[in-house]
């Protein structure tokens, strides 16, 4: 990823329940306030989701897109955009490193939007993005 935002977290739980988390893609509209519905299009060789398509509802951004999935195991996972209305790419990742007796969570993410903005405005919904995300993911894994 070229430009991207980029945060962490720790989760008292191990890599294996956070990536467990993360891979429950029909939980997500549970959790995920953004997320209205989402559809696993392709499952990878591993079981895992290949590509998703979701349906994000976030006020005044609503907007539809399928995501690409690369899996590491319960190391990381990533993601690019396949298609989008409103997005021109979408880049993120889920790294996982055990730590302590947690797991430290960082979230990158990198987005492009189809409309001019200025890129101080995208880091900043980024940022928002990753911290909502990552405070959703552990309340999720820790309930």
């Amino acid at each position: 990823m070229a430009e991207h935002t980029r945060s962490s977290i720790t989760i008292d739980a191990t890599p294996a329940e956070v990536m467990a988390v993360i891979a429950d893609f029909a939980a997500y509209p549970a959790w995920t306030g953004e997320v209205k519905e989402i559809e696993v299009l392709e499952t990878a060789a591993n079981g895992r989701a290949a590509q998703v398509r979701l349906l994000l509802d976030a006020g005044a951004i609503r907007d539809e897109h399928v995501l690409a999935y690369t899996w590491d195991g319960d190391r990381e996972v990533s993601w690019t955009l396949v298609k989008s209305q409103m997005l021109r790419s979408l880049d993120g990742s889920y790294a996982l490193a055990a730590a302590g007796s947690g797991t430290e969570v960082t979230y990158q993410l990198a987005v492009d939007v189809k409309i001019p903005m200025l890129g101080m405005i995208k880091r900043k919904a980024e940022k928002v993005i990753i911290d909502r995300a990552l405070a959703g993911l552990k309340k999720r894994v820790e309930s």
